[in-house]
């Protein structure tokens, strides 16, 4: 089983990179985030008629959660449930060929004085709850989506200059690092431990691609049952160098089940 992520930073202007991904590669499901897009507007009918299934909560011109698969969605929710705001679309829920996927666009933070940054913090604890209360790490469960955190210092370009940066900052890192205790490994590490691997490069940086300047924002996340079960994982840079690209590229695992 194929999964993968990415942050298409408006699926309706990079429909054309969506699909000829989900031609090439054959996922089983894509997640995307950013989707920018009330879901009365969303291009299902491109992906339908290619013969792929979607489900996806949206927003205009910000956030926007989607989950894009060979097989019917099951069991598909969207946000949180604890009573507080649910942020529908940030996080999408559901179970597609056995295993449960939980795709999320976790706030950027934009300032560490921000009340968003704050707000960041506490969406991972509330995660971390989440995954508490709805699963066993005995199932097949994976996390992921464009985090907004850089784990370790390999994981971004010059973590020297970025103590202070609302997606490497301790606060955000150790906050990460607990939600991740609830069980997860790292499947993209798993098979890649070596630095300089990225997801993500700044518009703002000329030629981060080729110079290699970027973050891993992007994560596969496997619950233990799953983790055991991965055989391949890789970061595909194709999309990131086309024109007009999204600023994140594609992330994938397999999985033998």
């Amino acid at each position: 089983m194929k999964i993968a992520t990415f942050n298409a930073n408006s699926i309706r202007s990079r429909m054309d990179t969506v699909l000829a991904w989900l031609a090439q590669h054959q996922p089983d499901a894509l997640c995307i985030q950013e989707t920018k897009v009330q879901d009365a507007e969303f291009p299902r009918a491109p992906l339908e008629a290619a013969g792929w299934h979607v489900a996806f909560c949206g927003e205009k011109s910000y956030n926007g959660v989607a989950l894009i698969s060979k097989k019917p969605t099951e069991q598909v929710h969207f946000g949180f449930d604890d009573g507080a705001q649910a942020d529908p679309t940030r996080l999408l829920c559901a179970k597609v060929g056995g295993v449960t996927i939980i795709n999320t666009y976790v706030p950027q933070g934009r300032e560490l004085t921000h009340a968003m940054f704050a707000y960041k913090l506490e969406w991972f604890r509330r995660l971390r709850k989440f995954f508490d209360w709805h699963f066993q790490t005995s199932e097949n469960i994976l996390w992921c989506g464009d985090l907004n955190v850089a784990a370790t210092p390999q994981d971004v370009h010059a973590p020297e200059l970025y103590e202070d940066h609302v997606c490497f900052h301790a606060d955000v890192r150790r906050e990460f690092a607990a939600t991740c205790a609830w069980g997860f490994t790292d499947v993209f590490r798993k098979f890649h431990p070596e630095p300089g691997r990225y997801s993500f490069f700044d518009y703002r940086t000329i030629n981060a691609v080729k110079r290699n300047i970027g973050w891993r924002l992007d994560y596969l996340l496997a619950s233990p049952a799953l983790a055991a079960k991965a055989i391949e994982a890789d970061i595909d840079l194709g999309p990131r160098q086309q024109p007009k690209a999204s600023d994140h590229t594609p992330v994938w695992a397999e999985f033998k089940l």
